[in-house]
Parts: C-alpha cells; structure tokens; sequence
C-alpha cells in the first residue's frame, strides 16, 4: 500500500535525480485567481514522469534488472523509464503507439532504449508490452498503476507544501491518475485543508466517467491532442486514491487547453504540451470554486511535436480573438476591396490574406465572395470591425 513513508523515501531516492522545480507566479493568467505554476515541464526528460518511473527502477532486484525492463508510453513515461533505465547500466524495451509524436520518438532513442512502434493506440502497445514480458520474463514498468511509480510522483506534492505556506488549492492533469494520486496522497496526509483538484480532456475524461460510475471504466476512446493524458481507463489503485482523497475532477475542451498553451507561452514565456495545460485552462476558464484562492497549477510537461505546437498556436490565436476569417458578399465592381480595408485599418485590423470567390452558384453573376484572413487584438475588435462593416453596407456572410 501507498504510504507517505514511501513518498518520503522516493524523494530521499530522487535528489540527485529529478529537479525539484521552481513555482512560479503568474498574475497575468487570471484576474480572479492568484495561479502559480509548478514547473514540471522544465524537469529532466521534460516531464514528471522520470520521478516516478526513476523510483520503481530504484526499487527492482538484481535478478529484474538483469531480465530488462519494458514499457508503454505515448512518449513521456517512455523517456523517463529510458533515462532511468540506461542509467542504472539496464536495457529497456519501450512500445509506444506508431501516432506518438516524433519528437517523444526520437528523444526515447536518445535516452538508450529499443522502441517498438506499434499500430494503433495506447491500448494495442499495452497489449504488445504485455505479450513481449511474459514471453521474456522482463519486468514491466507500468506508467501508472503501480504504488512505487505513484510514491514518486507524489513527491511533487511534498514539493509545493514545502515551497509554498499559504496555499488553497492544487490543481493536477489526469490521465491514468499516476500523478494526482500521488499529489493528492501527500498534499491530504499533510495538510488536509489543501483542495486538490484534476482536470481531464473532455474527449478522454475516462476518470470522471468512473467516479460517476464508482468504479475504473473502460471509455469507448480517448480523442485529444493532450497524448500525454489520452488514457482510456484509469488503474483500479489509482481510482481508489483518486476518490479518497481527490475534491473534484473537472473536464476543459480542446480549445480551452489550446488558449491555455498559447496563454503560457505570450505571458509566462513557457512552453507546454497540451497534457500540461489543462490545469491552467481550468484555472483561465472558471471550472473550479478557486476564485481570490492561491491556486498552484502544475504543468506537467512540456514535450510537444513542433507541428503540432504550430496548430494549437494557430487554434489558441483563433479561440482568444487574434486571428478571424471574414466572408464578405460584395458587388463585384471597383472600390470594393478599397473601401472594406480601410474600415479594417481604421479599427486596427491587419489583413493577411485575401481571396475572391465568384464561383459560388447560389450568388448573382455580378456579384463575390470576398474572404479575408485577419489578425486582430481579441474578441471585441472582431466585433468592432464587423458592426462598421455592416453599417458601411456590407453584408457578413460568416
């Protein structure tokens, strides 16, 4: 069983290997909330995950060393295991999904281990795992059931109680529930008055569903750009912790962890993946009872593909009002483009990008679709410039 004795012990273990990272506040994420930020994805390997997989490792026999080690990861636990693995003179065998991001690929590589890619989700490499430790005695290092891999992740709850006096709240990513359960465990065994809160992607909210249900519940699937936190069910010791000593668990939208990132990155210059934002997009977007709380957020890791960094930028400019298409039905005679750009640039309005369509059928001969790419400050520019576009005289088609 999952002691605070273990948690202890695993930090004791950890000191000269994982980072005890710096909390950092952030005012300008919230007007309502004071958030600061556990900066997990500045940790070794970019991601908590080493805590946890480095302790287990600490933990094995001689006789499970020699054997080898395997696990199965989208990317983050897979380089923790990696790192620790190689460290201690171990081989490990890693499968991970063949949809795993590049960058979590390669930097596995790296870090000494074997990948096998496996076609699929995260399910068809777990059974892969499985298949290949019971056919070569290895020892598998799971990435969250496991009370030795929870002892270390808990030691970032020891962390924040111990750089933090005055706190209200944590606020944790869930997807196994390896990392809440841990958090949760230290920060109620010390300090019972802390709130401690988790938030899942709304298409993988497999930890909610089974607190609903009371039981771990198998989810039809995990549909979310956070890989990291794409768990289709989580453990029956972590569920046990979770709904013991968990507050809530609350769910944020694909666009709300989008804003979250983009949030991060222009006022906190961090950068995180879609898995180690959900905690601020809670925060940002009013999910919890935390308003005038002092609210630590942790951001869990920062390992995102560089194209996929480049979308959710893309999506977070358009979910906070930076960026905004116009169609615009025009007569299709000079002036036009004229005189819709000046009413842009007297608003303040950029124009990035623009294109005619006078192929649309259900429009007279003479008339276009004039599209328009815009950058704009926020939401109420938008408007701005549409209501002087309209009473101009033209017509907003979407």
């Amino acid at each position: 069983m999952l002691t605070l004795d273990m948690i202890y012990h695993a930090a004791f273990v950890l000191k000269n290997v994982a980072r005890k990272t710096d909390i950092i506040k952030a005012p300008r994420l919230s007007e309502n909330t004071n958030i600061y930020l556990k900066t997990e994805n500045l940790q070794t390997t970019g991601s908590f995950k080493i805590r946890g997989s480095a302790y287990k490792i600490s933990q094995l026999t001689d006789e499970e060393k020699k054997n080898g080690i395997v696990a199965c990861s989208a990317g983050n636990h897979a380089q923790g295991v990696a790192m620790a693995a190689t460290k201690n003179g171990i081989k490990s065998t890693i499968f991970m999904p063949d949809a795993a991001p590049i960058s979590k690929v390669e930097a596995t590589k790296r870090l000494g281990a074997e990948v096998v890619l496996v076609p699929g989700g995260y399910d068809a490499a777990a059974d892969a795992a499985e298949r290949f430790v019971a056919e070569n005695n290895a020892t598998l290092i799971h990435p969250f059931n496991d009370e030795q891999v929870i002892a270390g992740q808990g030691t970032i709850g020891l962390e924040i109680l111990d750089q933090m006096e005055d706190i209200d709240a944590v606020i944790v990513p869930v997807g196994g529930g390896g990392l809440i359960s841990g958090v949760a465990f230290a920060v109620k065994s010390l300090r019972p008055d802390v709130k401690v809160y988790g938030v899942q992607a709304a298409g993988s909210a497999s930890m909610v569903e089974s607190l609903k249900k009371g039981g771990p519940l198998m989810i039809d699937s995990a549909s979310t750009f956070a890989d990291g936190i794409a768990v289709r069910c989580p453990g029956d010791k972590t569920y046990d912790i979770t709904s013991n000593y968990v507050d809530d668990v609350v769910t944020v939208s694909e666009d709300e962890i989008a804003t979250a990132i983009l949030s991060l990155i222009e006022r906190q210059k961090l950068i995180t993946e879609g898995a180690g934002a959900v905690s601020v997009a809670a925060a940002m977007f009013d999910k919890l009872p935390i308003q005038g709380k002092n609210v630590v957020c942790i951001l869990s890791g920062g390992n995102i593909d560089v194209n996929i960094l480049s979308r959710v930028i893309t999506r977070g400019l358009v979910r906070s009002g930076r960026n905004v298409d116009l169609t615009i039905a025009l007569e299709d005679k000079p002036g036009q483009l004229e005189s819709v750009s000046r009413i842009i640039a007297e608003c303040g309005g950029n124009v990035v990008s623009v294109q005619y369509d006078r192929s649309d059928v259900n429009m007279a001969i003479t008339s276009c679709f004039l599209k328009l790419a815009l950058e704009t400050r926020d939401a109420d520019q938008i408007e701005e410039i549409k209501d002087r576009l309209t009473k101009e005289g033209f017509k907003i088609v979407s």
